[in-house]
């Protein structure tokens, strides 16, 4: 006995129908920021990464009327635009919040807390990975590492950095998100919404009062290492332990200057090396069998 394809759970519906095109003010209003942006690449479908955020600035992720748009202004075919926009995680497929708020959970962030900043968002919020909330305001993601580990757990909202998070300090952030509160990022331009993030990305300039002189630069502790690397002396400790090692004892002015088996950020945990360990010297391990 055979069972029908309805049975099966199956739907042969009808074809999807070409998207719809945008009002005819909008679609100039992009055509000509599209143009703008086809007109720095010397070829032309190099403007497609670009011209996606822009489509995804003006309905918060890309739809099918953008793609569709994407394809004509560049002489591409659907197929190839949507190719793009379902590769890269940094375009949404479908309607998400003003505020994209990513919690890292790559290997040192989920060490240091991010699996458990990430956990208690999703039963703060009552959404999982991907997810918005019911008024709009945020989608929670996991994201991979936004190369902020001096800084671990990192929180990021719509790309900005929200550093040294705990459980509390990110439910604080998303309830003053969605209530509409001032929320400023740890370093870096003023937050703005995803859709304003979108444009920028797009190559457009960042028109708020201040907002450039505001994106500043790396913080103290990511120029650690370069400093050293210059071959200058180490700097005053960046993070104090949180237990153990040595601290500047109260009131005293001189700057504490790190040994060389001293650690520099409290998140570095202590490593046997050749110099610390002689039983195991640095150098090629042998072969199996002793060759």
């Amino acid at each position: 006995m055979t069972t029908s394809s309805s049975e099966r759970g199956v739907s042969l519906g009808m074809p999807e129908l070409p998207a719809p095109d945008y009002p005819d003010d909008v679609r100039a209003r992009l055509e000509r920021d599209a143009h703008e942006i086809i007109a720095r690449y010397p070829d032309s479908r190099s403007a497609l990464l670009p011209l996606l955020h822009l489509v995804q600035s003006e309905e918060g992720h890309v739809t099918r009327t953008g793609m569709r748009f994407c394809a004509e202004v560049l002489g591409l075919t659907t197929a190839e635009v949507t190719a793009v926009a379902t590769f890269y995680t940094m375009y949404r497929r479908r309607p998400s919040g003003d505020y994209q708020v990513g919690v890292c959970t790559n290997t040192l962030c989920a060490v240091m807390g991010g699996d458990a900043i990430f956990e208690a968002l999703q039963e703060h919020l009552g959404v999982g990975n991907g997810e918005t909330t019911d008024d709009g305001k945020v989608t929670l993601e996991h994201i991979e590492c936004n190369a902020a580990c001096d800084y671990a757990p990192v929180v990021m909202v719509n790309w900005e950095f929200f550093d040294n998070q705990t459980p509390e300090t990110a439910r604080r952030l998303v309830d003053d998100l969605r209530a509409g509160r001032q929320v400023a990022p740890t370093r870096g331009a003023p937050l703005c919404t995803f859709k304003e993030t979108a444009r920028m990305l797009a190559g457009f300039p960042d028109e708020r009062d201040g907002a450039v002189e505001a994106t500043g630069s790396a913080g103290p502790a990511s120029l650690v290492g370069l400093r050293l690397a210059k071959g200058e002396s180490a700097a005053a400790r960046v993070v104090h332990p949180r237990d153990g090692g040595p601290h500047d004892e109260a009131g005293d002015t001189a700057v504490h200057q790190p040994s060389p088996s001293e650690h520099l950020i409290s998140h570095d945990a202590p490593q046997d090396t050749s110099a610390s360990d002689p039983a195991h010297p640095a150098g090629p391990v042998a072969d199996e069998g002793g060759q």
